[in-house]
């Protein structure tokens, strides 16, 4: 079952992601550590798309990396 789009929102929010805001229901995130940011459409309540999922998943990985050396 896919994660909704509030779901990804927390877990950027807990990797310490910043939130800057876009057109629409767009949403940009930011990350000393992270070399992009990462765009993410949609309301709250709507389920996820699987490439947006595994864009925030394969930040999140990096930038855990970059913090344990």
């Amino acid at each position: 079952m896919p994660k909704k789009i509030k779901e990804l929102k927390a877990l950027l929010k807990k990797a310490g992601f910043i939130q800057k805001p876009g057109k629409g229901s767009h949403t940009n995130w930011i990350h000393p550590l992270y070399s992009g940011k990462i765009t993410l459409a949609g309301k709250d309540s709507n389920d996820a798309k699987k490439y947006q999922e595994r864009e925030i998943f394969k930040a999140i990985t990096e930038v855990e990396r970059k913090q344990n050396g």
